[in-house]
C-alpha cells in the first residue's frame, strides 16, 4: 500500500476550474487558509472551453439593460424552472463579478472609449456578453490562476476525492489518493466547497473530455448525505463532431450558424424551415438540438449518422476572423477546409444545468459545512440555460460560498472526526486496488454511454427510460468483476474505478428523474407527453435510487415577471 499522508486546512475546494478557483481566491483574500485540489491541471480545467462570454448587465452598450431584465431573461429562458432567487443573487452581483475579474486582470474586449464591448448572445433582451475574443473561459481561467499564485494558494492537481468525510452530518474533510503514486490524502477541513463540474460525461458524444464531468459531483454529494436536484435537465448542443472517434461531440461553437452557417439534412434540404421558419438556424439550442435529432432519427441523416453544418458560402476573410477557432479545430481534427466543405454534426451533450441541491443565499447543501457551485451545483439555469449565464454564475458564486465558508469555519467552536468515516474510505480505495476480475473498467464506462444516448438523448419515453434502467441494474452486477491495475505510469485505472462509480450514480439520478418528469420542456422531451404540464413546473429532488419528491418553486417577483417576453435571436449569436 503507498503511503497516507494527514493534511489539514480551514477550507477544502474540490475542483479548481473557475468556480473553486474563485471560491479559493475569497477565501485567501479574507485571510483564511485553504487548499484546492483537482484531478486535471488547473490551467486546464473544463472552464477553458467556455468560448462564447460572460453575462452581466453593464450597460455599456445599451444603456437600457438593467439586472432585473438580465433575471426576466433568465427566467424565461429556463422554462419558469430556475430558483427566482438565484437568478436574482446572480443577476444582481454579476456587475461585481465581472468588476473582480478586471481586478484581477482580465483582458476584455473593449470599446474605443475604453468601456467593456458586450455583444448579443442567444435570447438576451440587450447586449450584454462582456467577452475576449473567442477564448473568454481560457483567459478567465488564466486570470484566476494567476491571481491564486500572487496569494500563494496551495493547489495539488493530481488529487482524486473519493469520498467527503461527514460525522452526524457535519463535514470534516475529505479521502483521496495521488493520480501519479497512489499517495492516500486524509485531509481534515472545517469546510468543503464541492466545485466538481457535472455529468455530460456519460453520454457517448459530448462537448466535455475524456475524464471530466463524469458525475463525480453527484456521487461525493449524495454519499455525504446531500441530494441532486433536476438531474435530467440536460443542455444537447445542436453541433457536436462525429469523428474521429476520440474527439466525438468536441462543439462547433454556435458562431458558426450566428455568423450565417446553414443546416442541411442528407437530402440537401434546409431542415430549421420545418422547426423554426422565422428563427431558422438562429433558433434556441434546445429546438436546433431537437430538429436535428429528429432529422437524425427519420432517416435523412448524413452517412455518419449527423447533418451538415455549411458555412462554406461565408468569405474567406469572414471565416477566418469571426471563426478562427472553428477552422483551426476542423484543421487540426479532420483536415477539413471549412472554407471549402461541409463540417459533419449531430447533438452533444453539453451542460449538467441540474446537480446538487443547494441553498439560493449562499450554496450549502444541507449538509453542514459542505458548499457546491458552478455545474456541481443547481438552480440557476432550468430546463434551458441562457447562454453565457455559467461563467458569471461562478464568479458570483465563488465569492458567496467562499465567503460563507470562511463564516463557517470561523464559528465553528469544535471539530469532531469520525475515525469510522475515515477508515470506510480508506476501505473503498483498498477493495478497488485489490479487484482482479474479468470486467474491464473502460468497457464498463462505453456500455453506460451507449445506455445513456440510446435511452436518455435528446428525446426519451418511458419504455426507453425503463430500458435504461434495466441495463442499469446490469450493469451494476458487472461492475462487481472489475479489474484494476495501477502500473509505472500511474493510478489512472483507479481513478476510472471510482469515474465508473460516479457515472453510475449519475445515470440512475437521470433516468428515475426523467422517468418521472412527465411533460416536454426546455431541454426535456419526451415522446410520450409532448407537451408542457403546468402542474410540473416543480424541481425533482433525487436522494438515492427510487427516491425522487417534487419540490415547488417560489413565485417569481411582480418586477421581474413583468419584465418578461420572447426575445428575438435574428441577427444576434446564438446561445
Amino acid at each position: 500500500m503507498a503511503g497516507e499522508r494527514t493534511i489539514a486546512t480551514s477550507v477544502l475546494v474540490i475542483g479548481t476550474g473557475g468556480g473553486g478557483l474563485r471560491a479559493a481566491i475569497e477565501l485567501a483574500e479574507r485571510g483564511v487558509d485553504v487548499l484546492a485540489v483537482g484531478k486535471r491541471p488547473k490551467a486546464d480545467a473544463h472552464t477553458t472551453l467556455a468560448a462564447g462570454g460572460i453575462n452581466a448587465a453593464l450597460a455599456t452598450v445599451d444603456p437600457e439593460d438593467s439586472w432585473q431584465q438580465h433575471a426576466a431573461d433568465t427566467l424565461k429562458e429556463s422554462y419558469l424552472l430556475a430558483d427566482p432567487e438565484t437568478v436574482r443573487i446572480v443577476t444582481e452581483n454579476a456587475a461585481r463579478g465581472i468588476e473582480d475579474l478586471e481586478r484581477y486582470g482580465m483582458p476584455f474586449a473593449r470599446e474605443a472609449d475604453g468601456k467593456i464591448s458586450q455583444r448579443f448572445f442567444g435570447a438576451h433582451t440587450y447586449r450584454r456578453t462582456a467577452f475576449a475574443g473567442d477564448y473568454t473561459g481560457l483567459e478567465i481561467q488564466r486570470t484566476l490562476v494567476n491571481r491564486a499564485a500572487q496569494l500563494d494558494i496551495p493547489v495539488l492537481d493530481t488529487v482524486y476525492v473519493t469520498r467527503i468525510l461527514v460525522r452526524d452530518n457535519v463535514v470534516f474533510g475529505a479521502y483521496g489518493f495521488d493520480l501519479r503514486d497512489g499517495t492516500r490524502y486524509v485531509i481534515h477541513a472545517d469546510a468543503v466547497i464541492l466545485a466538481a463540474g457535472g455529468h455530460t460525461r456519460i453520454w457517448r458524444r459530448t462537448s466535455s473530455r475524456r475524464d471530466e464531468n463524469t458525475g463525480d459531483s453527484f456521487r461525493l454529494a449524495v454519499l455525504a448525505g446531500g441530494r441532486i436536484r433536476d438531474a435530467e435537465l440536460v443542455q444537447f448542443h445542436p453541433s457536436g463532431l462525429i469523428a474521429p472517434e476520440n474527439a466525438a461531440g468536441t462543439l462547433v461553437s454556435e458562431a458558426a450558424r450566428g455568423e450565417g452557417g446553414v443546416l442541411r439534412n442528407a437530402l440537401g434540404e434546409r431542415f430549421m424551415a420545418r422547426y423554426d421558419a422565422d428563427r431558422m438556424e438562429l433558433s434556441t439550442r434546445d429546438r436546433v438540438a431537437l430538429a436535428a435529432y429528429t432529422e437524425i432519427k427519420q432517416g435523412r441523416g448524413t452517412p455518419g449518422g449527423g447533418v451538415w453544418l455549411d458555412v462554406s458560402h461565408l468569405p474567406r476573410e469572414t471565416i477566418m476572423r469571426r471563426l478562427p477557432r472553428v477552422y483551426q479545430t476542423l484543421l487540426e481534427l479532420q483536415m477539413l477546409d471549412i472554407t471549402q466543405d461541409p463540417i459533419e454534426i449531430a447533438p452533444t451533450a453539453h451542460y449538467s444545468m441540474g446537480g446538487v441541491w443547494v441553498r439560493p443565499e449562499d450554496h450549502g447543501t444541507g449538509v453542514e459545512g459542505l458548499y457546491a457551485l458552478g455545474e456541481a451545483a443547481s438552480g440557476l439555469h432550468g430546463a434551458n440555460r441562457l447562454g453565457g449565464n455559467s461563467l458569471i454564475e461562478l464568479l458570483v458564486y465563488g465569492r458567496i460560498v467562499g465567503e460563507a465558508a470562511a463564516r463557517h469555519s470561523r464559528e465553528l467552536t469544535a471539530q469532531r472526526r469520525s475515525p469510522s468515516a475515515t477508515a470506510e474510505a480508506r476501505a473503498e480505495v483498498d477493495a478497488l486496488l485489490a479487484a482482479d476480475g474479468p470486467e474491464n473498467v473502460r468497457a464498463l464506462q462505453r456500455t453506460l454511454r451507449n445506455t445513456m444516448t440510446e435511452h436518455a438523448g435528446v428525446v426519451r419515453d418511458e419504455a426507453g427510460l425503463r430500458a435504461g434502467l434495466s441495463e442499469l441494474d446490469e450493469l451494476a452486477e458487472r461492475m462487481r468483476d472489475v479489474g484494476v491495475h495501477p502500473d509505472t505510469a500511474g493510478f489512472q485505472d483507479l481513478a476510472h474505478a471510482f469515474d465508473l462509480e460516479a457515472a453510475a450514480l449519475a445515470a440512475r439520478a437521470t433516468l428515475e428523474s426523467a422517468l418521472e418528469r412527465r411533460e416536454t420542456r426546455g431541454c426535456h422531451n419526451r415522446a410520450d407527453y409532448p407537451e408542457l404540464d403546468e402542474a410540473s413546473r416543480v424541481n425533482l429532488v433525487w436522494s438515492g435510487p427510487g427516491q425522487v419528491v417534487r419540490e415547488a418553486l417560489p413565485p417569481i417577483p411582480d418586477e421581474i415577471a413583468a419584465l418578461m417576453r420572447e426575445v428575438s435571436t435574428a441577427g444576434k449569436l446564438v446561445e
